[in-house]
């Protein structure tokens, strides 16, 4: 397989004269990256505003800013006027004092004219149990059913630093927390917590973006730390307090910089970003943070509308191989600049899955592929288990890296594998006598290697639902030859004729009639096999016989278990007689 790939002698067998920049990047190993001056050529073009450019005048200028709608005010659905509404009945009913701020990222979102259910209300004199059981003494008088209280208790490997009281008002949850502030220690990320003012909790807050509150008695925006509605419209990602301390204190807000400013797709500060490339932090990200949590952000930025951005900002941030740790005996060597090439390589991916259209896939299918796409360089490089057998390095990077799941990685070393595979189908997928085997125009023999429903069936067994996902990433690294040299430095271009070799190799499959093969039932099964050979009991000889009649049922779909049997019966008369 890799010979195909990587030999020029053997790529004249496809016709190609030239390779063209996707291949360059996704098919050679990551040991080839030698020197740092290495700058990936990258497919770079977005619909509608464009993150990379953001990050292109966050690196050019110290004082580029973005320009950022914001609402001048919030305006409240009615459900939410509802819920605060009967908020300050509450505190109006008990004669009590207590001001009632929303807090964080559904100001943030209102502001910017997003919908948001994520209310969490902060209190300023009381506990968030006690506010609520004062809700619940007031339904009793109004003659209102109570609701149930779920009280979280402090989580810090959740972010959850303080008790959390939370209950159902007009079918939504709510969040009750008091105002707080926070004192770390040296070697922990886990904060003595004491009630604070509304200031002292805003600046204790990771971004100033996340710092704003909406005072339900005042029905206003409060901005205590006096930029975060200026850093929200200049769509800048800056840290309340001195970016440094606030990274040391909790190096869990660097990632969460990174993923905002994806999501957003807002410019990190200048202090930010030094702050989050020094040594120090870097080491109490390491240190500091539990691989369950560093996993928990790189999801969500895998997941979210902007990872090639997010991941960008972690390579820049020189914060790669701190998220994505590998082994310490591995082999071949990970080389300088392969970060670099990890980053091009979901680059190219996100580009054409846009183009061909991510509603194609399930958000499941999207998230594996992009991290498929992203570990891609480095799926030669492995390390030994504990019993000595060679893993591919994926694995470690989501077992103990990321601390994701099992499955998560099965699933991106399975499609590395089906991906190579396909890629030896794919020029024969693409012949148009393809389309007409096994439909009865054109009889296919079992023992013929080159039939391609019997080897595309036999790889969509295995990777299932999924097989889309693994010809993408084939789509990706196959060579296209382009008619004219400089026709490959269009990557618009390029990308169109990438969607369309993908589009004719899944209607290929399509026409074969290999959708949901792996749901096809074989047509014997072993002890029918066992019968003929005269065996008492299964082996290798059985599970040998019930692969050829796979593949024996794969090359006809009309084919029937009576015929199977009889040419099992005849296969195995004339093997019989030439031992």
């Amino acid at each position: 397989m890799k010979a195909v790939l990587n030999a020029t002698t053997k790529l004249q067998f496809f016709g190609i004269t030239s390779l063209s920049p996707i291949f360059r990047i996704l098919s050679f190993p990551a040991t080839q990256f030698r020197h740092s001056s290495f700058k990936p050529n990258l497919l770079g073009f977005c619909k509608g505003f464009s993150c990379r450019a953001a990050m292109s005048a966050s690196s050019s200028s110290p004082t580029a800013s973005l320009s950022v709608h914001v609402n001048d005010e919030i305006t409240l659905t009615d459900k939410e006027n509802q819920i605060f509404e009967r908020l300050l009945q509450v505190l109006h009913h008990f004669n009590l004092k207590t001001q009632l701020r929303v807090a964080g990222g559904w100001v943030r979102d209102k502001l910017l004219g997003k919908d948001s259910s994520d209310i969490d209300i902060a209190l300023d004199d009381m506990m968030g149990k006690e506010f609520c059981e004062k809700v619940n003494e007031y339904f009793l008088f109004a003659g209102e059913e109570i609701q149930g209280i779920a009280v979280i208790q402090c989580n810090p490997d959740q972010s959850k630093h303080l008790e959390t009281a939370r209950m159902k008002l007009f079918g939504e949850w709510i969040d009750f927390v008091n105002l707080r502030s926070e004192m770390y220690s040296e070697n922990s990320r886990i904060p003595t917590m004491e009630f604070g003012s509304a200031k002292q909790d805003a600046y204790r807050r990771d971004l100033t973006i996340n710092s704003l509150f909406y005072n339900i008695n005042k029905k206003s925006v409060e901005d205590f730390t006096g930029r975060g509605l200026a850093d929200l419209r200049s769509g800048k990602i800056v840290t309340p307090l001195p970016s440094k301390d606030t990274f040391l204190d909790d190096p869990l807000r660097v990632l969460r910089a990174i993923r905002f400013g994806a999501r957003f797709c807002f410019i990190l500060d200048e202090e930010l970003k030094e702050a989050a490339a020094s040594d120090e932090v870097r080491v109490a990200i390491a240190d500091k943070i539990s691989r369950e949590r560093i996993g928990h952000e790189i999801d969500l930025m895998i997941s979210g509308k902007h990872p090639v951005q997010a991941m960008t900002y972690i390579s820049s941030l020189q914060l790669f191989w701190v998220v994505f740790t590998l082994p310490s005996k591995s082999g071949p060597a990970v080389l300088e600049g392969c970060d670099r090439h990890c980053i091009a390589s979901v680059d190219a991916a996100w580009n054409l899955l846009e183009l061909i259209g991510s509603t194609a896939f399930t958000d499941e299918q999207r998230r594996l592929y992009l991290y498929s796409t992203l570990f891609h360089p480095l799926r030669e490089t492995g390390y030994r288990d504990n019993k000595g057998k060679k893993i591919p390095v994926a694995n470690y990077i989501f077992l103990n890296s990321l601390k994701l799941k099992v499955s998560d990685s099965k699933m991106v070393i399975s499609l590395h594998s089906a991906s190579e595979r396909f890629l030896l189908l794919i020029p024969s997928l693409t012949e148009t006598k393809t389309a007409e085997a096994g439909n009865g125009r054109e009889k296919v023999d079992a023992t013929e290697a080159s039939n391609p429903r019997i080897s595309a069936g036999l790889l969509l067994r295995e990777i299932k639902s999924f097989w889309r996902v693994a010809l993408l990433i084939s789509t990706l690294s196959y060579p296209i030859d382009f008619d004219r040299a400089e026709a490959s430095e269009d990557r618009q271009l390029e990308l169109g004729l990438r969607k369309n070799l993908f589009t004719t190799v899944e209607n290929a499959i399509l026409k074969l009639g290999l959708e949901n093969v792996w749901e096809m039932k074989p047509l014997v099964n072993g002890r029918e096999i066992m019968t003929i050979l005269q065996l008492e009991t299964g082996g290798p000889k059985v599970r040998e016989w019930l692969e050829k009649s796979l593949e024996w049922q794969l090359a006809d779909p009309n084919r029937t278990s009576d015929q199977c049997l009889d040419w099992i019966r005849e296969s195995h008369s004339k093997r019989s007689k030439l031992e």
